[in-house]
């Protein structure tokens, strides 16, 4: 009769025949997964210090806080579908000189958008309230 131990190699190497392994991370995958990672951080850490100065109102409302959240929750899926998008890519067979050309393309936009949006959302509100 087989103890509690043996059960547990047993099942774990019947689970390690069914189960595909996944292919390691490339380099370009991890290079714009750090680029996504760091520009959420600045992104959220741009809403926090200029759209909430901006929103600010008199009272103590929760509401500007309810949408830094669903501000930063939109981006998430986002930031996602880029990383989705570098493990395709990489593993599509193009040659470096491709990959390097779409990394500096997807780089660059990460980052206008993590910067720019912010001060975007900033200057509209502004604006929408100048008409008002």
């Amino acid at each position: 009769m087989p103890n509690a131990l043996e059960k547990r190699f047993e099942t774990a190497r019947y689970n390690a025949d069914i189960v595909t392994p996944v292919a390691a991370e490339s380099v370009w995958e991890k290079r714009i997964s750090n680029h996504v990672a760091y520009a959420l951080l600045m992104y959220t850490g741009l809403q926090i210090f200029v759209v909430m100065q901006a929103i600010r109102g008199d009272g103590a409302s929760i509401l500007p806080y309810m949408g830094l959240v669903a501000l930063v929750g939109i981006v998430i899926p986002l930031c996602r579908r880029v990383e989705k998008r570098w493990q395709r890519l990489a593993r599509s067979g193009a040659s470096e000189a491709e990959l390097g050309r779409a990394y500096r393309g997807d780089r660059l936009g990460i980052w206008l958008f993590a910067i720019g949006f912010p001060f975007g959302f900033v200057a509209l509100l502004k604006g929408l309230s100048a008409l008002i």
